[in-house]
């Protein structure tokens, strides 16, 4: 027993473990393949330059398949093999299962794939999130429509605390202008049944319909509705997985809006996207420059800057002090910021929106 605890504690010195329950498989599988692999283009980066203080990053990454029993399950398996750290998990119901057991093991839950509000309020000293927001999202999509004279909104989400947290983010930015949804319908978690809420959204006659799901299930809800005679737009939140989304539809995809959390690695306007792209064509291997890759790479970007400040024995709790103290700063051109009472680093969105040959413009 002594010697694999000296075993372990060697091992330890010698690498930083982080664990990772996310969807491997199933219809939202690139989600977390391509949050893993634009992560790990920047892990790996920082590795053959000899890790941080002399310590190798190495990913332990378990499939979730998108379902919350599962991701629960994986992340008491990852908190027993006494991963250092919890990172990018992806999906709202999923991180809900995760966030309190990382809590009760005081380890640091950090980057989920999620804007929900109820990983955010109450604070949390463990949770760090990267991204804005769905209430930043859904608020700046609702602004957008109205804007534009588009007030009768209809709303398509996932039914389950994913899909209603962005229900409530445009309930709530309806509801500031003094306006309501005009019909509502849903679709279960990894699922494409979608006639249903067809049927019940293009009765409706909406000007637009707001999307809360992922990139499979949007996608049929999009080509069914078109399939009725729907001719108005559809807005979809950052997590739907844009590029997923764009290669599911195809020519079919043309018009459809994303709003985004992330720079663009589209646009290289901002030296973060130059350095991204750059960073995956160097690694030449299966990651592929998109929104979803390039939100793995700058979490790992932050977690590396928070490590450096973790001190020369990183524990978990200088790692939150290391975070917390990162402040205000510009990552290439993307601003970020933590603190010891703000965990969010951002609150950057914009809108996107999909070519009909499977590109996306911002």
């Amino acid at each position: 027993m002594l010697a694999g605890f000296n075993i372990a504690k060697a091992q330890s010195e010698s690498r930083i473990v982080l664990g990772q329950s996310a969807p491997f498989t199933g219809p939202a599988a690139q989600l977390g393949i391509q949050f893993y692999q634009g992560a790990k283009v920047y892990f790996d980066q920082v590795n053959a330059q000899g890790g941080v203080g002399k310590r190798l990053i190495e990913i332990r990454n378990l499939d979730d398949g998108y379902e919350p029993d599962r991701c629960a399950e994986n992340t008491r398996k990852l908190l027993a093999d006494d991963v250092f750290a919890l990172f990018g998990y992806v999906g709202t119901p999923t991180s809900l299962a995760a966030l309190p057991l990382a809590t009760r093991d005081k380890a640091p839950f950090i980057a989920p794939f999620t804007g929900a509000m109820a990983l955010r309020e109450p604070f949390n000293k463990y949770a760090f999130h990267v991204r804005a927001s769905y209430n930043d999202e859904t608020g700046l999509i609702v602004k957008q429509l109205t804007s534009l004279g588009l007030k009768k909104i209809a709303v398509f989400y996932q039914n389950d605390a994913y899909g209603k947290a962005g229900l409530d983010g445009v309930t709530l930015a309806l509801g500031a202008q003094n306006l309501k949804t005009v019909a509502q319908a849903t679709v279960e978690r990894n699922s494409v049944d979608v006639a249903g809420a067809v049927k019940t959204l293009v009765a409706a006659g909406p000007d637009a319909v707001v999307q809360i799901g992922a990139y499979k299930a949007c996608a049929a809800f999009i080509r069914e509705a078109r399939k009725a005679g729907y001719g108005g737009t559809f807005y979809n939140v950052s997590f739907v997985g844009t590029q997923a989304l764009a290669d599911e539809l195809g020519k079919d995809g043309a018009g459809v809006v994303v709003s985004q959390v992330m720079p663009s690695p589209y646009n290289a306007a901002r030296p973060i996207a130059r350095e991204f792209v750059d960073a995956v064509k160097a690694a030449g291997k299966d990651a592929q420059a998109n929104f979803s890759s390039m939100e793995g790479y700058i979490a790992a970007r932050l977690l590396v800057d928070g490590l450096k400040r973790a001190g020369a024995k990183p524990t978990r709790e200088s790692l939150i002090t290391g975070l917390e103290g990162l402040g205000s700063q510009s990552l290439g051109g993307f601003a970020v910021s933590f603190s010891p009472t703000d965990h969010v680093a951002s609150s950057f969105v914009e809108l996107s929106m999909l070519t009909g040959d499977g590109r996306v413009r911002t």
